[in-house]
C-alpha cells in the first residue's frame, strides 16, 4: 500500500508534465568533415551588442558605474571565453562631436550647432568621460568605433581625427577593434545629411577621404594597419547603389597610400527582422516564432554575404533586433523572442555571419536587459529574456574552446501540428567531432496552456557512442509569452541581489540521458523550449580557455544538476518520437537524470506522498 502510495504521488507529478506523441526526422552527420554546410569557427565573441552612442551611459553608468549591466557582459565573457563584441555605433554617432575639455559623464546638447541634416551633425557634445564609461566593460572587449561622417564643416578632418586619436588613447582596459566611419549612409538623403548627387560613388570618395587621414594622421605612428575600418554600415543595400559589389566597382577596396593593404576590415551591414512603421506585415509573436519567416526575410542578404567571402573579408551584422527600433512589449521582451534569437545566431553562424551585434538603446523592449537611470546610485538593470540566449550561445562556444562550428540541419515528416518554421535543429562540432546537437521547438504555447506538448527527438547517432552520456541544457520558461522565469541550464539572472551573477534555481528537466547500445538517445523538448545535447560534460561545468590563453572558471552551470539526481525509466511521461538520422539503428535509450530544480514542484508531491504514507502507518502500522 505504501509502495503504491509513493507510485501514485510521483504519477501524478509526471502527469503535470504530460505531452502527446509527435514525430519527425532530421539527418546530421557524424562528424564535421562529413557534415552539409558547415561554418567557419565561429569567434568567441560572436554573440555581440551595438550600444546607441547617445544612450552609452544608461548601460555603463555615469558619475556611478553601472556594475549589474557590466556583471551582465562579464558572465557572458566567461562562458565563451572573450567579451562580447560591441559596437559603439548608430544614428547619434552622426550627431557627436568630440571636445576635450568637456569633463562630464553626460552628453550635452549644442544649442548653436550649425552642422546640416533635419538634426544638426554637431548637435551633441562628449568628452573624455564618454572613453571611461566604455572602458568599464570587460577587460579585452573588442569595440567598434562609429565616427562621425555625417559632418562635413570646413574643419571636417581635423574633428574626425581628433575623436579618432581620442578613442585610441584613452580606451586602455577594452580593444579597439576598428573604426566605422558614418552610420547608415544610404539614408543621408533622407535625414538631410546630404543633398543634391548621393550614393555609393560619392559615399566611397567622402569615406576614403575620412579613412586616408586617419591613417596618416592617427594609425601609422601607432603601428596600426591601414585595413581597420568596416564600410558602409547600411541600413539596407536593397534597390541601392551601396551593395558590396557596387562599393568595389567604386574603388573601395583600393590599396591605402604606402601599404599593401586597404582601408576595409570587413563588412558592416544593419538589418532587422521587423522595423516598426517600415514592416507592412502585421507582427505577433506566432509570426515571429515561426523560424522560416527569417530565412524569408533574410534571403537578400545571404547574397551580401556571398559577395563578402568572394573579397575574402569578413561579414558583419553589427545593427540587429528582432523589431526595432525600440522593440514591441509582449514581442520583443518575451520569452518566444529569445527562442527566436537563439535560432538566430545558429543561422547567422549557419550562414558564415562573422559577428551578429544585437543594438541596445534607451527603453527598447528587444534589450537583453533594461538598465536603470544612469544617474542613479547605484544604477542597476533588470534582465529579459533574451539574455538567456547569449548565455547558451556563449557557453556553447565555450565548450568548444574557439573550434566551434555549426551546420544547420533539414526537418522532414513534421507532425501535423508543426509547421517547417516550428523546428530547428543544428549540429555542433568541436575539432572535427560532433560535440552537441541543439533542438529548437518553436511552435508557440503560452504559460497558461497547461499540460504541454513534447517532442522527444530520437537521435541516430555512431555506434561507437553508444553508451555515451548526453547532457541535457534546456533552454525554457513557463511559456512562449512569459517575462519572467526564463532559465538555461538551471541558471537564473532576475535575483536583484546576486548583482548580475547568476543564480542556480535549477529547471525541473532531464539533466542526461544514456545513448543506446546500437546508437539512439531521445531527448524531448517541449514546445517553446530548446535544448543543447552535449557529449563529455553538461555546458558550463568545464573550465574555458580564454582568449589570453588562461584557463577560466566554470561557469557554475553545472551546480543545479551536480547534487541529488534522480533516475528514472525512460518511459516515466507519455513523450512523443521524432528522429534524427545518423550513422545508427534504433534502440531504446538508457537511464536519464531528472535535473534538480522546479525542485519546489517535486517537492510538494514528495511531501504529499510522504504525508499520505504517514497517515497510511498510522492508520494500518
Amino acid at each position: 500500500m505504501a509502495s503504491l502510495l509513493l507510485i501514485s504521488t510521483f504519477a501524478a507529478y509526471a502527469s503535470s508534465q504530460s505531452t502527446t506523441q509527435q514525430a519527425a526526422s532530421v539527418t546530421a552527420a557524424a562528424s564535421g568533415s562529413q557534415a552539409s554546410g558547415l561554418s567557419q569557427k565561429v569567434d568567441p565573441g560572436f554573440a555581440g551588442f551595438g550600444i546607441e552612442p547617445s544612450n552609452l551611459f544608461s548601460f555603463t553608468g555615469g558619475d556611478f558605474a553601472n556594475d549589474v549591466s557590466m556583471q551582465f557582459l562579464q558572465n557572458l565573457a566567461d562562458y565563451s571565453g572573450s567579451p562580447p563584441h560591441i559596437r559603439v555605433g548608430g544614428n547619434t554617432g552622426d550627431y557627436m562631436m568630440f571636445d576635450g575639455s568637456y569633463n562630464e559623464f553626460w552628453i550635452q546638447a549644442d544649442k548653436n550647432a550649425n552642422g546640416q541634416g533635419a538634426i544638426a551633425s554637431n548637435s551633441l557634445t562628449f568628452g573624455p568621460k564618454y572613453f571611461e564609461a566604455i572602458d568599464r566593460m570587460p577587460t579585452g572587449t573588442p569595440i567598434t568605433y562609429g565616427l562621425n561622417l555625417a559632418y562635413e564643416g570646413s574643419d571636417y578632418i581635423s574633428n574626425i581625427v581628433t575623436e579618432a586619436s581620442a578613442a585610441l588613447d584613452n580606451l586602455k582596459n577594452v580593444k579597439v577593434f576598428s573604426f566605422e566611419i558614418g552610420n547608415e549612409p544610404d539614408l543621408y538623403l533622407q535625414n538631410g545629411f546630404r543633398t543634391g548627387q548621393w550614393g555609393g560613388q560619392e559615399y566611397v570618395q567622402e569615406w576614403q577621404d575620412r579613412t586616408s587621414a586617419i591613417y596618416e594622421q592617427v594609425l601609422k605612428s601607432r603601428n596600426i594597419s591601414s585595413n581597420f575600418f568596416e564600410p558602409p554600415a547600411t541600413a539596407s543595400t536593397i534597390g541601392t547603389t551601396f551593395t558590396i559589389a557596387d562599393l568595389v566597382q567604386d574603388g573601395i577596396l583600393n590599396k591605402a597610400n604606402g601599404s599593401d593593404d586597404s582601408y576595409v576590415s570587413g563588412w558592416n551591414q544593419h538589418d532587422y527582422f521587423y522595423f516598426v512603421d517600415v514592416s507592412t506585415l502585421p507582427i505577433d509573436v506566432n509570426y515571429l516564432m515561426d523560424l522560416d519567416h527569417t530565412v524569408s526575410q533574410f534571403a537578400y542578404w545571404q547574397q551580401e554575404i556571398a559577395s563578402s567571402a568572394k573579397y575574402n573579408l569578413p561579414y558583419n551584422l553589427r545593427e540587429m533586433a528582432s523589431i526595432g527600433p525600440t522593440g514591441i512589449t509582449g514581442i520583443s521582451d518575451v520569452f518566444g523572442a529569445a527562442l527566436w534569437q537563439l535560432n538566430f545566431f545558429l543561422y547567422a553562424a549557419s550562414l558564415n555571419i562573422t559577428s551578429v551585434g544585437m543594438h541596445m538603446v534607451d527603453g527598447s523592449y528587444a534589450n537583453a536587459w533594461q538598465p536603470t537611470s544612469e544617474q542613479s546610485n547605484p544604477p542597476s538593470a533588470v534582465v529579459r529574456p533574451s539574455y538567456y540566449s547569449y548565455v547558451a550561445m556563449d557557453q556553447l562556444i565555450g565548450a568548444a574552446n574557439s573550434t566551434l562550428q555549426i551546420a544547420a540541419l533539414n526537418a522532414s515528416s513534421l507532425p501535423p501540428a508543426y509547421s517547417t518554421g516550428s523546428l530547428r535543429s543544428y549540429a555542433a562540432y568541436a575539432e572535427n567531432g560532433l560535440m552537441s546537437l541543439i533542438l529548437i521547438n518553436a511552435l508557440q504555447s503560452n504559460a497558461s496552456q497547461t499540460p504541454k506538448n513534447t517532442l522527444t527527438v530520437s537521435v541516430h547517432l555512431p555506434s561507437s557512442l553508444a553508451g555515451q552520456t548526453l547532457h541535457l541544457s534546456y533552454l525554457t520558461a513557463p511559456g512562449a509569452d512569459s517575462m519572467h522565469n526564463t532559465t538555461f541550464n538551471g541558471l537564473s539572472f532576475e535575483d536583484s541581489s546576486s548583482g548580475g551573477k547568476p543564480v542556480s534555481v535549477g529547471d525541473g528537466k532531464l539533466q542526461s540521458l544514456t545513448v543506446g547500445p546500437d546508437g539512439v538517445a531521445a531527448i524531448p523538448v517541449r514546445d517553446s523550449e530548446a535544448v543543447i545535447a552535449t557529449f563529455g560534460a553538461l555546458l558550463g561545468s568545464n573550465a574555458v580557455q580564454h582568449a589570453n590563453g588562461s584557463d577560466g572558471e566554470t561557469s557554475s552551470a553545472s551546480a543545479a544538476s551536480s547534487s541529488a539526481s534522480l533516475t528514472i525509466a525512460t518511459t516515466a511521461a507519455a513523450a512523443a518520437t521524432a528522429s534524427v538520422t545518423g550513422s545508427g539503428a534504433p534502440s531504446k535509450s538508457g537511464a536519464v537524470g531528472l535535473r534538480r530544480g522546479r525542485d519546489e514542484d517535486l517537492l510538494r508531491w514528495v511531501a504529499v506522498g510522504t504525508l499520505l504514507l504517514g497517515l497510511w502507518m498510522m492508520m494500518y502500522g
